[in-house]
């Protein structure tokens, strides 16, 4: 049920009508391990969990992302019980395919694909999906299986399990920065424009918030490729996974138990978060001193970018959901969309000369 001070729903590709900050349910999945990396999210709590869907859904949120691979099914499943409660033309819910092959030859295998499918349906305890992404770039050595793949998810729409197509990306495979020297990757932008206009996606979905450095040699952002394929945009971690909710204290920095992906993060360690506490300084100066003002910021920095477009935000407890859902207030001026701009494009620049972002990263063979 929408609260008085919701903001307004945005319509989006294929019709479906959104609450404009939506829910990353990746969290959800718990602690998980991924292709030899750590992949989940060692905060999580199955009860708190369930009771966030419920808020978020009483608050008038109606978006819920997930993924085959959060947490192996177990964020799918969690959804699935929520899903169960309401009516389901009441929701939208989308999930992806491509980290996770089970036993299969390649994840985009069209029968592998078939197999997720059914899976994520059973689990969410549904028998269509809003939106079906494509998680990852890698179709196989020399895209063997790029067009069957794409081919496979037309005929799911044809069946009606399918209503829109996503593209996932564009990002670096987990694996690359680990095992592939930095100097020797493709370009992946280059990559994901080149499979946009191969599968002609509904939405994208990609990391954005007002830390992301815009594309070099003025290339399209993400916002522009999506105008340009007719598409929505989904955006992921606009709070930088609550790095700009200014709640992490470097004096006592977070503490992750095995399978958490934070791990790995140079962000969350006691410099980085010494980096960020001073970088936002100037926005706890202009926009007040609190999590849910600075919050308000982040989410309207990226609602603010195009019309099409929503944000996922992520959550561990209850609380969250609520902080998010109702800190977004009004939209920010054009003055001080250019203040967010520069104050964080200079936090970004000061956080990628003291690190990579990844402490695994592969540097270049000396």
């Amino acid at each position: 049920m929408s609260t008085p001070s919701s903001p307004a729903r945005r319509t989006l590709a294929g019709g479906l009508s959104v609450h404009p900050i939506g829910i990353g349910a990746w969290a959800l999945g718990g602690s998980d391990h991924n292709l030899g990396l750590p992949m989940g999210w060692s905060t999580a709590d199955d009860t708190a969990s369930r009771r966030g869907l419920e808020t978020a859904y009483e608050l008038g949120a109606n978006l819920i992302d997930t993924a085959d691979v959060y947490g192996h099914g177990h964020s799918e499943r969690i959804i699935g019980d929520f899903v169960a409660t309401v009516d389901r033309a009441s929701v939208v819910l989308s999930s992806k395919v491509g980290y996770h092959r089970g036993t299969a030859r390649h994840a985009y295998l069209p029968s592998a694909m078939r197999r997720q499918l059914e899976t994520s349906l059973e689990n969410l305890r549904t028998d269509r999906l809003d939106i079906y992404f494509f998680h990852n770039a890698d179709f196989g050595e020399d895209d063997r299986y790029l067009q069957e793949a794409v081919a496979q998810m037309h005929d799911f729409q044809r069946q009606g399990l399918v209503t829109a197509v996503g593209m996932r990306g564009p990002h670096r495979y987990a694996t690359e920065r680990v095992t592939v020297a930095k100097e020797q990757r493709g370009d992946k932008y280059a990559r994901f424009a080149y499979l946009a206009e191969v599968i002609r996606p509904d939405y994208l979905a990609a990391r954005f918030n007002a830390l992301t450095p815009p594309p070099a040699d003025g290339r399209p952002d993400i916002f522009a490729l999506a105008a340009s394929l007719g598409a929505s945009v989904l955006i992921n971690k606009p709070l930088a996974q609550g790095l700009l909710t200014g709640k992490y204290d470097p004096d006592h920095p977070p503490v992750f138990a095995p399978g958490d992906h934070r791990l790995r993060k140079a962000w969350f360690t006691p410099g980085a978060l010494r980096i960020i506490q001073d970088g936002l300084r100037p926005l706890r100066e202009h926009f007040g001193d609190s999590p849910a003002a600075l919050t308000r910021a982040a989410l309207q920095y990226c609602l603010q970018q195009a019309e099409n477009a929503a944000v996922l935000v992520g959550f561990t407890r209850p609380e969250q959901v609520e902080e998010n859902l109702t800190a977004a207030g009004t939209p920010l001026t054009d003055d001080e969309l250019a203040f967010v701009r520069d104050t964080l494009g200079r936090l970004q620049q000061t956080l990628d000369a003291h690190s990579e972002v990844f402490l695994d990263e592969k540097e270049a063979d000396r």
